[in-house]
């Protein structure tokens, strides 16, 4: 069925979206077009300023609007302690937790040599750096458990060990609430295992 070329315009560029299909983008485009003027509008306009507006934080590497990000500024966050991450989404779910209340750090990536991506193409550089010449105690290592992010985590510590006396961590990872043992992968219950607890 041909569509109104407007509509096939707004409908290829929803499904250059990740994860939209020509379903998704058909609910999309046509919730959009039964959308006030002004929402429309308003949407179009947030998704202008990000490209606009947003740049790296000069300290952590985070999504900023200006030099520094909202969580560098925050006098009331734990200055001794970093917790490094692959990108800002990560980051956006580890301040989801609620849990977490110290500084980041955003690598843009992740070691990976088939991709081309080694150190050099990470913001590893200033990570060090802070390390360094901040008052750093623990640094957190929240890469994903799989083989980039286990490859990244190593070579952070292997540069870090030779350097300022530091303790770094890296988050547990096992089964998540409510898995089924069954149903576990063996790497998920490895991880499960050597990182148990003592019950309390």
């Amino acid at each position: 069925m041909k569509f109104p070329r407007s509509l096939e315009t707004l409908l290829n560029e929803l499904e250059y979206l990740p994860t939209v299909g020509p379903k998704t983008a058909a609910r999309l485009a046509f919730h959009i077009l039964e959308a006030p003027s002004s929402r429309v509008q308003a949407l179009a306009q947030a998704i202008i300023d990000v490209k606009e507006k947003l740049q790296k934080c000069t300290r952590c590497g985070n999504l900023a609007e200006g030099e520094l990000c909202e969580i560098c500024r925050d006098g009331r966050r734990n200055e001794q302690t970093i917790c490094v991450v692959a990108n800002a989404r990560d980051l956006m779910a580890m301040e989801s937790s609620g849990e977490y209340k110290g500084l980041y750090h955003v690598l843009g990536g992740l070691i990976s040599p088939l991709d081309g991506v080694g150190p050099e193409q990470l913001n590893l550089a200033s990570l060090f750096n802070r390390v360094k010449n901040e008052n750093v105690k623990e640094l957190i290592i929240a890469t994903n458990p799989t083989i980039q992010g286990e490859a990244t985590a190593l070579y952070i510590k292997k540069i870090l060990k030779s350097g300022k006396e530091i303790l770094i961590t890296r988050l547990a990872s096992g089964l998540p609430m409510g898995a089924n043992l069954e149903y576990s992968d063996p790497l998920t219950l490895s991880r499960a295992i050597c990182n148990r607890v003592p019950m309390h």
